[in-house]
């Protein structure tokens, strides 16, 4: 009995030094500190780096209460604004946490192109000019992402940069954000859609590209979805697309209807003279407009317009959309 009692007295001392020890302030007292976990980087390096800065005082402590933890595995890579004088219990807690106040909100809208990205890129301190290049060609991608198979050899990401907001701080490379975009468009693009888009006998590409223009159409899901069949009608009769917005796409304008010499410009992205689709997404579309492709609302017209104040007119025939043409654009 006086064994058990001496073991219980040890065990609950040493459990209480390990407490008083991670409890105690470990800094140095002066001010916040700046401090780097990088990817890939190991306790011990991480313990050994602590304690060079004078963040912790003791190495063994603090690589034993990870253990004891069992969060060795779960500190994440990140630039940390230290407390001073912070306890190794509180520092464990925050590295376990990561570096919320360190990092930046990007946000990319539906309907940008890679190239509207570049202010805020360049705001969360990202290299645009190398984004633009990682992001060139969809053939680098297409062994990490089964989605990019169809796209042809000549693609880039445009039209899978899936809109959002993204957390970057300052480890972020341009790649990781790249594999972010595309690991969210994987997530949204689920099976059920995917199963779809082959029943119906489409490529993913052909799908993102007219999602890319009823993106820079309309804004509402239902006129999105009513717009889908209009051009879907009008690819299967080999009628041209003739969207304002591919027009658009090439003058770098944004009108709701492009000047007549706009009109007559030599691009394969005019499908004003070409029909079919264009070579390529004309913007990065959100996952409504890539729905409305997929499920379109049928409908019986082949014509519309967008008014000044962005509302969707239909038309049966070309008489009739030349009449709702003068009745509101002109």
């Amino acid at each position: 009995m006086t064994k058990f009692v001496i073991k219980l007295i040890v065990f609950f001392g040493i459990v209480a030094s390990i407490w008083f020890l991670i409890s105690i302030v470990s800094g140095n007292g002066t001010d916040n500190k700046t401090f780097v976990i990088r990817d890939g980087q190991g306790v011990n390096a991480i313990s050994e780096e602590l304690h060079d800065a004078n963040l912790i005082k003791n190495k063994f402590v603090f690589e034993t209460w990870l253990w004891l933890r069992k969060s060795e595995g779960k500190v994440i890579a990140g630039v940390y604004e230290i407390p001073k004088n912070i306890s190794v219990r509180h520092l464990t807690n925050l590295l376990v946490l990561g570096p919320g106040q360190s990092q930046y909100a990007i946000t990319l809208l539906e309907g940008w192109t890679r190239a509207l990205m570049t202010d805020t890129l360049e705001a969360a301190e990202l290299d645009s000019d190398k984004f633009m290049i990682l992001s060139s060609k969809a053939n680098s991608w297409k062994g990490d992402y089964d989605f990019l198979a169809d796209a042809p050899g000549s693609a880039s990401l445009e039209g899978y940069i899936f809109p959002d907001t993204y957390f970057v701080d300052q480890l972020t490379t341009e790649e990781d954000l790249i594999r972010k975009v595309l690991n969210n468009f994987d997530k949204k693009l689920t099976q059920d859609i995917r199963d779809e888009i082959a029943k119906q006998d489409k490529t993913i590409f052909e799908v993102v590209n007219l999602a890319s223009i009823i993106e820079r159409e309309v804004p509402q899901y239902e006129d999105k979805k009513m717009i889908a069949d209009v051009f879907l009608k009008r690819l299967e009769a080999s009628i041209g697309l003739q969207s304002d917005a591919t027009v658009n796409y090439v003058t770098g304008k944004g009108l709701a209807q492009p000047s007549y010499a706009d009109l007559e410009i030599d691009s394969p992205y005019n499908t004003y003279k070409y029909r079919g689709l264009p070579p390529g997404p004309i913007s990065n579309p959100g996952i409504d407009s890539i729905k409305a492709v997929v499920y379109p609302t049928s409908n019986d017209y082949y014509y519309f317009l967008t008014t000044h104040e962005g509302e969707a007119i239909y038309s049966i025939d070309y008489d009739e959309h030349l009449m709702n043409k003068a009745k509101y654009l002109d």
